[in-house]
């Protein structure tokens, strides 16, 4: 039977108070969505208010093109998905094999403290069910506790978008935290690579990768951990 995987975006647009628009590196859920698609899973797509997740404008640049990108843009049921994702809230967890979350700033903002995710995370790990997160999307994992109380990034070797990758961007600050300053003090065994190189880390159902570049690499983990 086909792997049912749920795809959690953002729904957050504004970039802070720079008056330019933010949302989900196209990239990031573009990679991991095809590979999840070719593997012959069955992919949904959620966002905390449902209907169109907003898409980063910087993220649609020639420069960070790639072909999983290309492969979107010519891909009308893709786009139409984008344009149609159900609201986290009405998702049942028991429904999904696994769950993986596209980064893109917009995270930072409505999915760190978003009940519905959070509780929707917690629900996977007490199922053991694998739960991967990419770039600033491991913010996802930040507020997520076990059953003890304790977070669950606590201990847990985990990455995300590197204080350098976001001083390079410029955005160190507009972020409302950095994350990986935000990782080591929920207590995360933070790891990184060389800033803008494909890197990412599992330590049991969690699945990190740090940057764009990382994204096929977590999804890849995530298809492992399901087979």
């Amino acid at each position: 039977m086909a792997k049912k995987i749920l795809m959690v975006l953002t729904s957050h647009d504004k970039l802070g108070d720079t008056g330019n628009k933010t949302g989900f590196w196209v990239e990031e859920f573009a990679a991991p969505y095809y590979a999840f698609i070719d593997a012959g899973a069955e992919v949904t797509l959620a966002t905390p208010k449902g209907g169109q997740a907003p898409i980063d404008p910087t993220s649609t640049l020639e420069d960070f093109q790639t072909p999983a990108t290309d492969r979107y843009d010519a891909d009308s049921d893709a786009q139409a998905k984008i344009a149609n994702t159900a609201v986290l809230s009405t998702l049942n967890a028991t429904d999904y094999d696994a769950v993986f979350y596209p980064g893109g700033h917009g995270p930072l903002w409505d999915l760190t403290e978003n009940t519905d995710s959070i509780a929707l995370i917690e629900h996977f790990l007490a199922a053991q069910k694998p739960v991967a997160a990419v770039c600033h999307a491991s913010a996802a994992l930040l507020n997520v506790k076990t059953p003890s109380g304790d977070y669950a990034v606590k201990g847990k070797a985990a990455t995300g978008f590197t204080n350098s990758e976001e001083a390079a961007v410029e955005l160190t600050d507009v972020v409302p935290f950095l994350l990986e300053d935000m990782l080591k003090e929920r207590g995360a065994d933070y790891q990184k690579a060389d800033d803008w190189s494909a890197f990412a880390v599992q330590d049991g159902l969690i699945i990190t990768g740090q940057n764009p570049a990382s994204s096929e690499l977590a999804a890849k983990k995530l298809l492992k951990q399901l087979a």
